[in-house]
């Protein structure tokens, strides 16, 4: 199995772009890292083609094994295109948050989706029931294996070896790092290399608002891929210098900035990105660097953060007030 060649040639290298319009007014520069030009559509092929690559090279995976991964989305996606390639047989275990344009695009890859249906009842949690739901497969699936992007270090390493030295390579000096924090794959990855280089950039967490990964009061969450209700493997207590929680009004109307402004259609914890940068600009000294990671692509999110209906339907009056009022 060739990892190294036909579509996974085009993963990373992906464009820095300067956010000049929808920062216009701050004396700082924000250059937004489009994430959603890799081939699967998101951050999370880098973190896909790493562990894989990583498991072919120890002998873990081979041409007849089954690959089973539990994700909200996006990470089933890269795993669903690369395994396509590969020949492998693909399972993705996913809970009712994940968007019905996330499973058919698992499934037009041949992915295979396992829907769990109920919360753990220690947690309140869908990340243990489809863990639970994980490993049940692993013990009943001849010759499986599981990627286990909450544990695997392969998951932030393919950021510390990539996604930071791409941005470095480009702007030479970065004085603000804003990323979206779930599995924390790619924030640990970029804090693991500007600590081995001994960089002063500022590392900004940003964390959905009903998330615990820091500390926080569990409580709902509307979207995948931002936040978590359990605090992952991959966390380290030194992963970031601020840490920013974002309500989910705020993930929509950053996503509506991106598109009004600069013309990009982001997913949600894009969205958040934006409004953690908005949140702080008044802290941001003048002539500052700032890098805003964009995940992935909002086509994904067409009947939710792009659809009026659903908004007014899912947030409530004041919310939606307040985001009418500034979009």
């Amino acid at each position: 199995m060739n990892i190294d060649e036909g579509i996974f040639r085009s993963i990373g290298r992906t464009p820095l772009v300067p956010l000049h319009r929808l920062f216009k007014q701050s004396s700082f520069d924000v250059f937004g890292k489009l994430e959603m030009m890799n081939p699967g559509g998101s951050s999370k092929d880098r973190s896909a083609l790493n562990m894989i690559r990583e498991a072919i090279k120890r002998g873990d995976l081979n041409d007849n094994s089954v690959v089973i991964e539990s994700s909200s989305g996006n990470l089933g996606i890269s795993l669903a295109h690369i395994c396509r390639y590969l020949g492998l047989r693909f399972i993705c275990v996913v809970d009712p948050r994940t968007t019905e344009q996330h499973k058919a695009i698992i499934r037009s890859f041949h992915g295979e989706i396992e829907l769990v249906t109920h919360k753990d009842i220690a947690t309140g949690e869908f990340l243990p029931a489809r863990i639970r739901r994980v490993k049940e497969l692993l013990q009943n699936i001849p010759n499986s294996y599981w990627t286990n992007q909450y544990g695997n270090p392969d998951n932030y390493r393919a950021h510390e070896l990539t996604t930071m030295p791409e941005i470095m390579d480009t702007l030479g000096t970065v004085d603000y790092l804003f990323c979206g924090v779930s599995s924390c794959g790619t924030i640990r990855g970029c804090m693991e290399y500007t600590r081995k280089n001994n960089l002063s950039t500022t590392i900004v967490a940003v964390d959905a608002e009903g998330s615990i990964i820091f500390g926080g009061k569990k409580g709902s969450r509307h979207f995948p891929g931002l936040g978590a209700g359990v605090v992952p493997a991959l966390y380290h207590p030194d992963i970031a210098d601020r840490i920013i929680h974002i309500s989910d009004t705020a993930c929509v109307k950053g996503c509506h900035d991106l598109v009004h402004y600069e013309s990009i259609m982001a997913g949600a914890s894009s969205g958040g990105v934006i409004a953690a940068i908005q949140r702080m600009a008044a802290s941001i000294p003048e002539g500052s660097t700032c890098v805003a990671i964009l995940p992935d692509r909002g086509e994904r999110y067409l009947d939710t953060i792009y659809n009026p209906t659903w908004i007014e339907h899912e947030l409530n009056k004041s919310q939606l007030d307040s985001l009418e009022a500034q979009i």
